[in-house]
């Protein structure tokens, strides 16, 4: 695995992950080819070096859908700047009149739990927050979702717990006349599985925390439009202007993406993030058991620890946890003088961790497909000479 990221050194311990990803040689390349050969302006141009981008780009949109086993007469792909910006997008166009309240999770990432705070009050709706089991489940019989807007993750960036439930919830949402948006921004990479077959209305995620360049992408349900009123509105999302009115493109099937595109679209990264799929779709099973096997590890070391006080309940590749009587930050500093890069702090997710669970500042290691055992000896040893 390592090969693919060969401007790592050996000293270079990366563990921060669920902020962004490294990116592997071939998603690099991709994005080099781009720049270096045909650089050029989508859905604009007629010249060959305008072709050639619109045919990566669509080839791209085609992936993403392949890569939840999703159909395209069912979904379309837009492309924007993060998961933040897609899910603001999306609810700040959202009519409030198909809905009786909103809901999030007391889990959220800052993206929707601040979000879903701005459109409650915007529209003057009831705003609830779900608490979530420690398994990262719903309990479906504690709520009413009459009618609700739902925008919640189906993994956490806290300590990687899913919504295993997420089918029983999206039935749920769906029959009670509601609408759901997930926040996939820490699924892409290494969950994807739990977004097969969804019926979700959206899926918001990040490019960046999937091993490609910075980028945001939205997957929406086709039949989600009519709920929505376009007021972001720019070049490339209209057929004609006149003094005072505009017609849209997405009426257009092949141009339905273009109502969440407004403006130059980064063609590059769209391009290098389907490299990124290529490169997933393409590991080995032995990749992900090795993956799998270094975070087990790393887990079963840090429960091991008395003064230890780990926030998951199982392993997965993202695990927080504090050390008593260490200030986390300074700890983090620590790891840093050893080349181990962490995330120290609250992840943006400040109600929870601080409001609800009263943690204090948390360290977080979040496991790339490029850690290697050694990494992981590594963060051990370090850890182990601080403890002492």
């Amino acid at each position: 695995m390592r090969k693919d990221f060969e401007f790592l050194s050996d000293k270079d311990i990366y563990l921060d992950n669920a902020c962004q990803s490294q990116r592997p040689k071939p998603v690099i390349d991709a994005l080099l080819s781009y720049y270096m050969e045909h650089n050029s302006c989508g859905e604009r141009v007629k010249y060959q070096w305008g072709k050639i981008t619109d045919q990566k780009v669509s080839e791209t949109r085609e992936l993403v859908l392949k890569f939840l086993k999703l159909s395209p007469k069912d979904y379309f792909v837009s492309f924007t700047l993060n998961t933040t910006y897609g899910i603001n997008l999306i609810l700040n166009q959202i009519k409030s009149e198909y809905l009786d309240k909103i809901m999030t999770s007391d889990i959220e990432h800052n993206s929707p739990f601040l979000s879903t705070i701005t459109y409650a009050k915007k529209n003057n709706l009831p705003r609830e927050v779900i608490i979530r089991e420690a398994d990262g489940s719903i309990d479906l019989s504690k709520y009413d979702f009459n009618k609700a807007l739902v925008v919640l993750n189906c993994v956490s960036n806290i300590d990687g717990r899913k919504l295993d439930n997420l089918d029983e919830l999206i039935t749920k949402v769906h029959k009670s006349g509601g609408i759901i948006i997930i926040d996939a921004a820490q699924s892409m990479a290494h969950d994807s599985a739990l977004l097969h077959k969804t019926k979700a209305d959206a899926i918001c995620f990040s490019a960046h925390k999937m091993y490609a360049p910075t980028l945001g992408g939205m997957v929406v349900r086709r039949d989600l439009i009519k709920k929505l009123e376009t007021t972001f509105i720019g070049g490339g999302m209209v057929d004609d202007v006149t003094e005072s009115e505009y017609k849209l493109s997405h009426s257009k099937k092949e141009l339905v993406h273009t109502i969440f595109e407004s403006g130059l679209q980064a063609f590059g990264e769209i391009i290098a993030l389907g490299a990124a799929i290529k490169w997933l779709m393409n590991l080995p099973k032995e990749n992900y058991q090795e993956f799998e096997t270094n975070y087990n590890h790393l887990y079963d070391y840090l429960n091991s620890k008395s003064r230890i006080v780990v926030i998951n309940t199982s392993p997965t590749p993202t695990l927080s946890f504090y050390i008593e009587n260490i200030d986390s930050h300074l700890l983090g500093i620590a790891l840093g003088d050893e080349n181990i890069m962490t995330r120290t702090g609250y992840f943006c997710c400040h109600y929870y961790l601080d409001h609800r669970m009263h943690y204090p500042p948390l360290v977080r290691l979040s496991l790339g497909l490029h850690n290697t055992k050694e990494d992981i000896e590594k963060v051990i040893e370090t850890i182990e000479r601080i403890l002492k």
